[in-house]
């Protein structure tokens, strides 16, 4: 006897993307970066300074820059002015400066109690967790953007990763920099990052008057 083909049934739901923007997130302009370091500054959130310069620093990927070691950016007692991490996407280490307005923030937040004796960068509040999760830094970065009045589904955590090398490409126009920057493999994988083919096709057209 042949069983009948039923119709298969499907539970009903929302669009994991309703209501949200998708696609590349924007990088934060200068004014944006200032002002949130001034916010963290006044408030004299150490933990949230140190990170919010890191990031920009260091261009990681925020699965990287959550798992950053204390060894990572400190040798002798001090910080150091580059560091190099190994990017779990790629396997492939990245090398990146620390400014001196990073360096100081983060020698700050070493000093918190917090940081006695911990191995990561940025720990985690609850013992079975060493370090930050990636979660937990999309909602602080979803918390410096609200901050100073952008919205937040147009910026999350590669806003952090892009707004220096969008900063570089514009002052130089050197991709091959911003791919090594970046850690990229390949030179399209950095156009497409950047957006920068739409982007010199606009600056091209409104150059041009007819």
């Amino acid at each position: 006897m042949e069983t009948p083909n039923l119709p298969a049934i499907r539970a009903l739901r929302p669009a994991w993307n309703k209501g949200r923007i998708v696609g590349q997130k924007r990088p934060l302009k200068p004014k944006h970066v200032w002002a949130i370091r001034v916010r963290l500054e006044l408030a004299e959130n150490h933990r949230d300074l140190a990170l919010f310069n890191m990031a920009i620093d260091s261009k990681l990927r925020g699965c990287d820059l959550v798992k950053m070691k204390v060894v990572d950016v400190m040798a002798s007692g001090q910080i150091k002015e580059r560091a190099s991490v190994l990017q779990s996407k790629t396997q492939n280490p990245v090398r990146f400066e620390i400014s001196e307005g990073t360096r100081a923030s983060v020698e700050k937040w070493m000093e918190d109690e917090l940081m006695v004796g911990s191995e990561y960068l940025w720990p985690g509040r609850f013992h079975e967790r060493l370090h930050i999760s990636t979660r937990q830094y999309a909602r602080i970065v979803r918390d410096w953007v609200t901050s100073i009045g952008l919205e937040a589904s147009a910026y999350g955590t590669h806003s952090m990763r892009r707004t220096k090398v969008t900063q570089i490409y514009k002052k130089t126009g050197n991709l091959r920099a911003v791919q090594l920057l970046l850690g990229h493999t390949k030179m399209d994988s950095t156009v497409r990052y950047l957006g920068v083919e739409l982007e010199d096709a606009l600056a091209i057209a409104e150059a041009i008057e007819i």
